[in-house]
């Protein structure tokens, strides 16, 4: 049986995994070239494949009936919507995802969005270059509150380094949070219209689902403090980018911080990164050597207990 793993990444921390797939008994390619493979790469590298373990690349209807030999995939990370979940369990294929691998990554890049912010750090740096030296005043992040929307395992490490800022934790689920993991996290759980109307900085840590494309549009900000920040770690599609667009320029909110959008890299004619008050990385929240590290062991072992229940 063949594994076949093309996110470039297990190339550059799981390569020790190799080993543990062949002791297993499995044959096993991975991406080596430094580059993501094309729609027609992916299709003829897993042409033969029992199981694959995928980054962005599209899983859908069309790529499961052009590989029948598949029964399972795995994904490098935890976002599924690259994935046709239903169709794969129609098919009797096996998905899976390496939950929490990349929490603390995540979880860090949205806390440095706060610290971003707060002290103004890309418009110091960016005018220290150009020879400015204009010395902006910020503010602390004690006592401010933030909002986290899905409370997962990224949702619980934001809460946990949140508090220990001295921050005040609010929490909404569209899952029911227990109490004893809301006292463990010392977070309060309110309702989302809550999280809205008293936060400073709204964090999203949710999947994209059907139920959760457009989750914030101009509504939502529109209840949202004059001053409040959005932050998006999770996934493009669960803001929708039209009325952020709205929001930012006709000062609804003041600023949000992105490391996700709907389509990535964006066009060069996106508006939104025109705008002052909006900042975008490019998808680099989980990219960190440990979170890789989590993410290529648990995927690799993830995937050879699947196909050894199927065998």
């Amino acid at each position: 049986m063949k594994i076949v793993v093309t996110p470039r990444g297990f190339a550059k921390c799981g390569l020790d995994n190799v080993k543990k797939i062949e002791s297993a008994g499995f044959l096993v390619e991975y991406n080596d070239t430094g580059n993501a493979y094309t729609k027609e790469e992916f299709y003829e590298k897993t042409n033969d494949a029992d199981g694959v373990i995928v980054g962005v690349e599209s899983v859908d209807k069309a790529y499961i009936d052009a590989h029948p030999t598949v029964k399972a995939v795995v994904k490098f990370g935890v976002g599924t919507d690259n994935i046709d979940v239903e169709y794969c369990r129609e098919k009797g294929v096996f998905v899976g995802r390496t939950v929490g691998s990349n929490a603390r990554s995540v979880a860090e890049t949205a806390i440095s969005f706060l610290f971003a912010d707060s002290k103004n750090l890309y418009e110091s740096i960016a005018d220290t270059r150009q020879h400015k030296w204009s010395k902006q005043t910020g503010y602390e992040l004690e006592n401010k509150t933030i909002g986290i929307v899905g409370f997962g395992a990224i949702g619980k490490k934001v809460a946990q380094i949140a508090f220990g800022l001295g921050m005040r934790v609010l929490a909404y689920d569209p899952y029911a949070i227990d109490r004893e993991a809301a006292q463990a996290f010392n977070v309060g759980v309110v309702d989302f219209e809550e999280i809205l109307k008293r936060s400073d900085f709204v964090s999203l840590h949710m999947p994209l689902t059907a139920e959760t494309k457009n989750f914030v549009t101009l509504t939502e900000m529109n209840k949202m403090k004059p001053s409040a920040v959005l932050i998006n770690t999770a996934r493009g599609g669960i803001v929708n980018e039209a009325d952020l667009f709205a929001a930012l320029t006709n000062n609804v909110i003041r600023a949000a911080y992105f490391d996700v959008m709907v389509s990535e890299p964006p066009a060069k004619d996106e508006p939104l990164l025109d705008l002052p008050n909006f900042y975008l990385t490019p998808h680099i929240a989980s990219r960190s050597k440990e979170a890789e590290k989590n993410t290529a062991d648990m995927a690799t072992q993830i995937m050879i207990d699947a196909l050894k229940k199927q065998n």
